[in-house]
């Protein structure tokens, strides 16, 4: 991923917050085939390694986790993005050189992934990653809630994934390279948007500004 240096983020909390406020990524490794990817929830253990541990799994008959990954694996977090249209800086008042451009934010995890179809380990993945995400619910649900038949029929259909990860690259592009009132005007603009990843980019530049 190009980052100038002005886009780039360093920050271990900050590179972990995206991860997890993602809650789904891409996850992509390279086979003697070629690139294969698969959309993934991932579990984020940040107490495990330098950069911490991803967890989740994949269906057994995805053909992903058969074919051996040539290098690192990939995962690819996405946080808001939102297009900005050059008519929300002050600047196109005052000179019209202005062009178009997309906000985002992302995270690249990189790392070795090993695949595994242990029942223990696939219990604990499945479990960890149901209780994250049922975790906002008034009443959430629980994987000891279904028949242990049924849940261990389900894991027999899937297989886990871990990735160790060794290099986390972020990219923050939220209009920092402009003035204060183009950042401003883009502000403004993404305000009046009904999109939700709009409004969240316009929070996430009005919480960073200089």
């Amino acid at each position: 991923m190009y980052i100038p240096p002005a886009f780039r983020d360093d920050d271990r909390m900050s590179l972990h917050a995206t991860i997890r406020a993602a809650r789904i990524c891409s996850f992509v490794t390279a086979t003697a085939e070629g690139l294969i990817a698969t959309p993934l929830p991932l579990l984020l253990d940040d107490a495990e390694g330098e950069h911490g541990v991803l967890y989740g799994h994949v269906a057994r008959a995805n053909p992903q986790w058969r074919s051996a990954p040539v290098g690192a694996a990939m995962a690819i977090f996405m946080g808001p993005d939102a297009y900005v249209t050059p008519s929300w800086y002050a600047t196109k008042q005052a000179t019209a050189k202005v062009v178009p451009t997309w906000n985002y934010v992302a995270v690249h995890a990189y790392g070795p992934v090993e695949f595994f179809d242990d029942a223990d380990r696939l219990r604990d993945v499945v479990t960890r990653l149901t209780d994250l995400h049922e975790g906002t619910f008034a009443e959430p649900w629980a994987v000891t809630d279904a028949p242990e038949d049924f849940i261990a029929t389900h894991l027999r259909a899937i297989v886990g994934l871990e990735i160790q990860l060794t290099r986390l690259v972020g990219k923050w592009k939220t209009s920092q390279n402009r003035p204060v009132a183009d950042r401003e005007g883009v502000v403004a603009g993404l305000r009046d948007s009904v999109d939700v990843s709009a409004q969240a980019m316009a929070s996430v530049i009005e919480k960073n500004r200089s």
